[in-house]
């Protein structure tokens, strides 16, 4: 699967779902959604509802969707994620095909008065809380009050009969490896090639050998490279940024600090930016060729009917 991958960050959910349906009839072959409260950037200037969107927009495109998640009981308890997924499978059968669980960003969850704990139990949480949702997906009735996540007779009444995949969201190699034994597949963002290699090498040493490997690309394509490099450089300067510092910095001026100094030829390097089609087509087809089975595309810039077109035109052809 060639998906397109809608930024919550970024755009209104009406531009979003705009987006969506332009993607779907230019050849698009699946969805991921982001979820977020605040955006990476005070550029950005966004951050609508994901859960809400879904609906919204399983109902106007006919293809299977993702979404990212994060069940660690801090903006959302687990029974609220193990909620909504089964409410958008029971209504979309087949269609909602996995969350991606992970630990949560600092600037998500420190607005709502929650504390920000460290690596360690962040990943406790997040184990507790996938867990969590796997025995609610089977029917049980849960009550819980050891560990961090606590429940009381907790139970999803409405269930399908198949619920969704919970992926891992990864993006280092410790957190690949540790989630290899217990998520469904993994997900993770593009790195170079050695190191995305070797984080899915990482997958695979913690058991996660045979299970599915999903991408989100990161990549910017305009009618000229200059116009690409601009157009990520504006909006996405935090991905030149540590996984430590996407995880930790508390407000999106934070990240707008952290990145200031970064000049356009030194953040050039960090992601796939190029006018060439024939650029995009190699660059994904290498990714395709370490075994990820779905590659989310995520156009930087704020320029997402023409990419769509471009790509669903001259790009998706050529990888199919």
């Amino acid at each position: 699967m060639i998906g397109y991958h809608a930024s919550h960050e970024q755009f209104s959910p009406q531009e979003l779902l705009t987006f969506a349906k332009a993607a779907g009839a230019a050849g698009f072959s699946s969805l991921m959604s982001s979820d977020h409260l605040a955006p990476w950037s005070e550029r950005q200037g966004q951050s609508g509802f994901s859960w809400a969107w879904l609906g919204a927009a399983m109902q106007s495109v006919d293809l299977p969707f993702g979404s990212l998640a994060i069940p660690t009981d801090g903006r959302y308890h687990p029974a609220l994620v193990a909620q909504a997924a089964a409410t958008l499978s029971l209504m979309f059968p087949g269609r909602f095909r996995w969350i991606a669980a992970g630990s949560g960003e600092a600037m998500n969850e420190l607005p709502i008065g929650r504390a920000w704990p460290d690596k360690q139990e962040r990943n406790d949480r997040l184990r507790e809380g996938v867990d969590l949702i796997r025995r609610l997906w089977r029917g049980e009735t849960v009550s819980k009050t050891d560990g961090y996540i606590h429940a009381d007779r907790l139970r999803v009444w409405s269930l399908p009969e198949s619920p969704p995949l919970i992926y891992g969201a990864a993006l280092s190699e410790e957190t690949a490896h540790w989630m290899g034994s217990w998520a469904d597949g993994l997900i993770t963002a593009r790195k170079p090639p050695e190191a995305m290699r070797n984080l899915i090498r990482a997958f695979h040493d913690g058991g996660g050998r045979g299970k599915p490997l999903v991408l989100q690309f990161q990549l910017s394509w305009a009618p000229s490279r200059q116009e690409a490099l601009e157009h990520a450089w504006d909006q996405w300067r935090c991905c030149a940024l540590t996984s430590e510092q996407l995880a930790d910095l508390e407000h999106p001026a934070d990240f707008d600090a952290a990145t200031a100094h970064l000049s356009l030829e030194e953040f050039d390097a960090d992601i796939c930016v190029s006018a060439d089609k024939n650029d995009h087509i190699a660059w994904i087809g290498e990714y395709k060729d370490m075994g990820f089975s779905e590659i989310y595309l995520h156009n930087r810039g704020r320029n997402q009917l023409e990419f769509v077109r471009f790509f669903g035109e001259h790009v998706l052809p050529k990888l199919r």
